[in-house]
């Protein structure tokens, strides 16, 4: 008996120290990844990968484990493993690439596909890009995106557009959800207010893209993705104030309506209202701005899975700038100069996958948008409402991926200008179809066309062509080429219309604008021994536009002409992209992008106004794991652009010159759930007015009351009126906002 008692207690003494090792390799693409950090959960284990990404935990007790891979950009991998005995374990893993190069985007083709997949080249950004650099609106976060750039119209109400590759802003189509519900007046406002609590994703498309998204699309496209209710975090609020008064929250929460849908709520509140003049000229270097933003989104749980979505957005914003004495009471007066806007908005937007075994989508928008605004003495009042209707079959037959769609948009515009003496109503019926191609396992072609109907302009056909060849799993070269087309409505995208003291002028109807493109894109992903990544993205493009409809500032100076070009424009140039993730924490985003945009009208080639030859964007952050710290260091680099004068008398210069935005901020992530964020935007405190002699002309009299005109309407050499120049706030080309410093806190509670 002692015998076998002494035999078990051998036994269980043997199993309860029964140790062995863990072993293996970390790899990615089938290449080693050194200096991976491997974790052996459950107990106080961890090591990093070698040269040759192999790894080992010596002595490993009996136990229940969970091992767990990660490396800084890549997406860590776990697995869980039982020790009973002596025998070795042997785990390997293979790391994927975390970063948006295997993005599921559909922008591009209007259907869920791999960014690397995708023929149609698609850039992708997240949340976490922008909070590099925290703003208050989408406008001004798209600032570090490259060959992207928020364009100010006015140094006095502050309103802009987004240029891409160096069209103007109502080239480029802006959607959320895959939804044109940002477009024509609220070109000027609809990236302000869109909840950052909210944003799953942005999706950039550079290019014509006319034939998914019928016109406005001609120059590229801005897809706001919205976070899905089901996933999305239970609770998030994102808090920031800066050193010039300017206060921004952002909240977001969600909440399950029983067992039938998930709802999540986004509210955005900023304020402004510290009126600066750092410049002194008298004028608000800043809008004031009051503006409340509520949007919310349901995502409906049906028994087959299939997508229902509705989502709605209230906006209303109160913005002003004028002389600093301006208050309320002088609005629309001609003793104290304000441009006084109020905006009302709501948007009706959602998604329903049809019942059938069929893949078919309806998709719908609406939107009522109501600005109220005055400049100076002059009032607009604006009213426009589009209604959008989509119905897409995706079929897959053989080698063939087919996409077939109709749609109907519905515009009304109405305006108190006399550019509309009746409403504008449009009903644009469309039709449209692609097919994506496989030709070989590395070779895809993508045809598309668009047929649609204006009622003022009859019909519109609009084919595309995309070429995709995938050299292997780290290079990617694409060839896009297509037709675009856009319908004008003068004053709701040409706001220096509205501004200022230039009389407008419109020669003769305008027609629809037309472009023809090509565009070549490579991609290459590199990893080197030490285990840094390396993606490179390469574009070069060529853009012509037949019908152009570009204001002539030019020809008088104290017009803005508006006409279709007799000649035709042209958009060229190379834009670059370089990801760099090294292994000690540093990670760094590159762009850089040359072009050149000019317009030929009688055999004289000129250079359009406000289009850069250069920018350059960066984002260079870095890790203190120790310090619980990030450091984030953004900005980007504009070339000289050749800018709107009032005569061969005004001082000021006719091209900008190169300058520069830059960012610091910390963040500092110890707590859990908070991080809390400080830095500095606008490090060099540059603005416009370095190196001019003033920025608006005429600032001491904005309603030209000394002002003198010869018999042909031109302003004459005054004492009072050197440089023979009426009032213009339309020679801005950066924001007025100088260095300040910021201070802000997150919390979000998954």
């Amino acid at each position: 008996m002692k015998n076998l008692i002494l035999l078990f207690c051998i036994l269980i003494n043997t199993i309860s120290f029964a140790q062995t090792t863990i072993k293996g390799t970390v790899t990615t693409d089938g290449m080693p990844l050194p200096l991976a950090n491997i974790v052996l959960k459950n107990s106080k284990s961890s090591t990093t990968s070698t040269v040759d990404g192999s790894y080992h935990f010596n002595t490993v007790p009996v136990g229940n484990y969970e091992i767990t891979a990660s490396y800084t950009g890549f997406k860590s991998q776990s697995q869980r493993i039982v020790i009973a005995d002596t025998t070795a374990v042997i785990l390997n893993f293979t790391l994927r690439e975390n970063n948006t190069l295997d993005e599921i985007v559909i922008t591009g083709t209007l259907k869920p596909v791999s960014r690397l997949e995708s023929p149609v080249p698609v850039e992708v950004y997240k949340p976490v890009f922008f909070q590099k650099n925290p703003t208050a609106n989408i406008f001004e976060a798209l600032q570090n995106v490259n060959g992207v750039r928020p364009q100010l119209n006015c140094n006095v109400c502050n309103t802009g557009d987004i240029h891409i590759n160096g069209l103007e802003g109502p080239y480029t189509l802006v959607l959320i959800d895959g939804m044109p519900i940002v477009s024509g007046l609220s070109t000027v406002y609809g990236l302000s207010g869109i909840p950052n609590s909210l944003l799953e994703r942005i999706e950039i498309v550079k290019g014509p893209a006319s034939s998914l998204y019928g016109s406005e699309a001609v120059g590229g496209l801005i897809n706001i993705i919205t976070k899905n209710p089901k996933n999305a975090p239970v609770f998030s609020a994102d808090a920031f104030a800066t050193g010039w008064g300017e206060v921004n929250i952002d909240i977001g929460f969600k909440a399950n309506v029983g067992k039938a849908a998930a709802v999540l709520t986004g509210i955005n509140y900023f304020n402004y209202s510290n009126p600066i003049d750092n410049n002194k000229d008298n004028f608000t270097d800043l809008t004031l701005q009051d503006r409340i933003s509520v949007f919310q989104k349901w995502n409906f749980n049906r028994m087959s899975n299939k997508l229902f979505s509705l989502a709605g957005r209230y906006f209303y914003e109160d913005r002003w700038g004028g002389e600093l004495q301006w208050e309320k009471k002088y609005r629309g007066g001609t003793e104290v100069y304000g441009e006084s806007i109020y905006t009302k908005r709501w948007e009706l937007l959602g998604a329903y996958e049809l019942p059938i075994e069929e893949k078919m989508l309806f998709s719908f928008s609406y939107t009522d948008h109501d600005q109220n605004s005055i400049y100076g003495d002059m009032p607009y009042r604006a009213k426009q409402r589009i209604g959008f209707g989509q119905l897409t079959w995706d079929k897959e037959i053989t080698t063939h991926d087919l996409l077939f769609g109709t749609a109907l948009r519905y515009q009304y515009y109405d305006d108190n200008t006399t550019a509309t003496v009746d409403e504008d109503i449009n009903w644009i019926p469309s039709l449209f179809v692609q097919d994506e191609i496989t030709l070989a396992e590395k070779q895809t072609i993508l045809l598309g066309a668009r047929y649609d109907y204006n009622s003022n302009h009859g019909a519109i056909f609009t084919p595309r062509l995309a070429y995709k060849w995938k050299i292997n799993d780290n290079n990617v070269l694409r060839f896009n080429t297509g037709t675009g087309f856009r319908i004008v409505n003068l004053f709701t995208e040409e706001h220096a219309a509205l501004t200022g003291s230039r009389e407008v002028i419109v020669l003769e109807e305008l027609k629809p604008e037309r472009s023809y493109n090509a565009n070549l894109n490579y991609l290459k992903k590199m990893y080197t021994k030490n285990g840094t990544f390396i993606g490179l993205e390469t574009s070069a493009w060529y853009t012509r536009f037949s019908n152009s409809i570009i204001p002539d500032y030019d020809s008088n100076p104290n017009q803005i002409i508006y006409k279709n070009l007799n000649g035709y424009a042209v958009t060229k140039g190379v834009s670059t992209n370089i990801d760099l993730v090294f292994n000690n924490g540093l990670k760094m985003i590159l762009g850089v992008t040359y072009m050149d945009v000019t317009k030929t009208e009688n055999n004289i080639k000129t250079r359009q106004l406000l289009t850069e030859r250069v920018t350059g964007t960066w984002a260079i952050s870095y890790r203190l794991d120790k310090l619980f710290l990030d450091i984030d260091y953004t900005g980007n680099l504009y070339g000289p652009m050749r800018l709107p004068l009032l005569g061969p008398l005004d001082p000021r210069s006719e091209y900008s010159p190169t300058w520069s935005i830059q960012n610091i901020q910390f963040t500092f992530n110890k707590f859990k759930n908070l991080e809390l964020y400080a830095g500095v935007k606008n490090l060099l405190n540059w603005t416009p007015n370095r190196g001019n002699p003033f920025i608006i002309a005429r600032a001491n009299d904005p309603f030209d009351k000394n002002v003198t005109y010869d018999s042909n309407g031109n302003a004459q050499v005054t004492a009072d009126n050197p440089y023979a120049l009426t009032f213009d706030p339309g020679y801005v080309y950066g924001p007025n906002q100088g260095v300040r410093s910021f201070f802000g806190l997150r919390y979000t509670l998954k």
